[in-house]
């Protein structure tokens, strides 16, 4: 707009002119803000999106390979079908013999945990990894449900490429050897050590309040006797005595 079109004739006029370009004005500046608010909003939902399914993915890939020695393995047999096996007398494999001990029942637990630890974790992979990811995690649960053993090396080492490229990090070096990696072991649980800790510490106690009591009535015994008119002449009680001190 010229200045040559502006109407300065009469107020009205200059304060319609002034009006009207204030409208316009903001106008702009209310689409300007639009726009970016728009793109803001977009942006920040793409951001929750990348970051929440990076936080899947990291926490996916330390539940598949956050170890390196022991079992690498996942057993996918549940106890019940081992109890099974037993039952029915079927020893295809070397695991189908049901461990009853304590150890053996400690190592079941531990296995079951890691196998439903693996499952949680395939589960989220497949729900937010890539192509790749979804196929790899779809061939793990195959062979799990098939009762066979699976490794989890190769989904990790892909696993692995796609959080470092995503967090712009340097990829692994071509002349590295990384070693095979296999499901992380859970912690082993010390509630029954703490609780058998704390049962001994009752029983101590309690023995304790016993000796304690048995000193007490010792005491008294002895005082007792020395105020009789003839603890010394039976020899029963002066044993008894004698083995309280």
């Amino acid at each position: 707009m010229h200045l040559r079109s502006l109407d300065f004739s009469s107020w009205q006029s200059l304060l319609a002119t002034i009006l009207g370009l204030t409208l316009v004005t903001l106008l702009g500046v209310g689409i300007r803000l639009l726009t970016q608010m728009t793109f803001q909003q977009r942006r920040e939902r793409m951001n929750r999106q990348i970051n929440e399914r990076l936080r899947t993915l990291i926490a996916a890939y330390k539940v598949l390979g956050g170890s390196f020695t022991g079992d690498l393995t996942v057993d996918p047999a549940h106890r019940r079908d081992l109890r099974r096996r037993q039952q029915g007398g079927v020893a295809e494999e070397p695991m189908a013999a049901l461990d009853l001990s304590a150890e053996g029942a400690a190592r079941s637990d531990r296995t079951r945990r890691i196998r439903d630890a693996v499952e949680a974790a395939l589960s989220d992979i497949i729900l937010l990894g890539t192509e790749e990811h979804v196929r790899l995690a779809d061939r793990a649960v195959r062979e799990l449900v098939a009762g066979h053993p699976v490794h989890t090396h190769e989904l990790v080492v892909s696993l692995r490429a796609f959080v470092r490229d995503a967090l712009d990090l340097d990829p692994i070096p071509a002349d590295l050897t990384i070693a095979m990696q296999g499901p992380a072991r859970p912690a082993s649980s010390s509630g029954g050590r703490g609780g058998s800790n704390k049962d001994d510490a009752g029983r101590s106690g309690g023995g304790g309040g016993g000796g304690g009591s048995g000193m007490v009535g010792g005491g008294g015994l002895g005082d007792g006797s020395m105020g009789s008119d003839g603890p010394s002449d039976d020899p029963h009680r002066v044993a008894a005595h004698n083995a309280e001190r």
